[in-house]
């Protein structure tokens, strides 16, 4: 990624030069293996016809304005959604406010306002199950027929598929929070992450078992209780560690009632504390569970460790082998 997509976050802070652009419109929570496709296939149309490649989104999701009820957890924040898509090719996103008057659009309406008057749009993908407008009553065909009146081509990406499961936002929620990492890493194409300030603990590791990172995440959905094989990003600089990290509540110490995410670096940390990290989560190792105390909990830990470093072994001769 050379450099960070050209991000608005208003209507009112468009430019006129957002335009000719190739757009896409959707939440892209995760920006999943579908996601990616459809934004690959907006980059394409882009330098087929000379566009921007750009993408709409919106905040909140909207069904936190049209039914909260139902409003789905996010896998990403609107920060990592950006980036994963500038990954992608995207080179400018609108992130849309939603609310109450955005909801009341007509089909026609929204394209009109939005889509043409103020994003200059030549050329619409879209994933197979795209709806807007007021009550959700517009959907491909009727964009491909407003397309027509105002200008606009409409190109609708079908369904991808991963080892026979449909590739969604919903599945890999339902994955990642049954603590199926790996799985979820197929649908994503990439390992699920979680990024966030490091802050300060209750100091027991550093003394009684092994020094641990503490994480405080910037999304909503976690992976299942239970320690992983993860890899530590330091988001400042390039730094990578191999790592394990326990989800849970700390029931050795704790009160079994503060979920904490913790990071053990299975190489020196070599320097200050870093501010932010982003945890990958590769393997899911095994439950958390109590221990007696402290020290039976570092045997544990250290345990736990050699099962990481042995699946990053594992990992580097399966890479090795797959380059030569």
């Amino acid at each position: 990624m050379d450099r960070p997509p050209r991000v608005f976050r208003s209507l009112d802070e468009v430019p006129p030069d957002f335009g000719p652009s190739a757009l896409t419109i959707g939440n892209f929570d995760g920006v999943h293996a579908a996601h990616r496709r459809i934004l690959r296939r907006v980059m394409e149309v882009a330098v087929e016809r000379g566009l921007k490649a750009s993408a709409l989104t919106f905040h909140p999701h909207p069904s936190k304005v049209v039914a909260p009820a139902r409003a789905p957890r996010l896998m990403s924040s609107l920060e990592q959604r950006c980036a994963l898509m500038r990954e992608e090719g995207i080179e400018q996103v609108l992130i849309m406010p939603f609310d109450r008057h955005v909801a009341h659009l007509t089909p026609e309406q929204f394209v009109e306002q939005v889509l043409v008057r103020k994003l200059g749009v030549r050329a619409v993908v879209l994933g197979h199950d795209f709806r807007f407008g007021y009550k959700q009553s517009g959907n491909v065909r009727v964009l491909q027929e407003l397309g027509r009146k105002y200008g606009f081509t409409t190109e609708e990406v079908q369904a991808v598929t991963v080892r026979g499961r449909l590739v969604s936002s919903t599945a890999l929620r339902q994955l990642i929070e049954a603590g199926r990492v790996a799985q979820a890493a197929r649908l994503l194409e990439r390992p699920f992450a979680l990024e966030g300030d490091v802050v300060a603990g209750r100091g027991v590791g550093s003394k009684q078992t092994v020094p641990t990172l503490n994480l405080a995440p910037n999304t909503e959905v976690l992976p299942a209780v239970g320690v992983y094989v993860t890899r530590t990003h330091h988001l400042e600089n390039d730094r990578v560690w191999p790592s394990v990290t326990n989800v849970g509540y700390r029931p050795t110490f704790g009160d079994g009632r503060e979920l904490s995410i913790e990071t053990f670096l299975l190489q020196p940390l070599a320097g200050e504390t870093p501010p932010r990290i982003r945890v990958e989560f590769l393997w899911r190792v095994r439950n958390e569970r109590q221990f007696p105390d402290a020290e039976a909990l570092k045997r544990q830990i250290l345990r736990d460790a050699a099962v990481a470093q042995a699946y990053f072994r594992r990992l580097k001769q399966w890479t090795c082998q797959s380059v030569s």
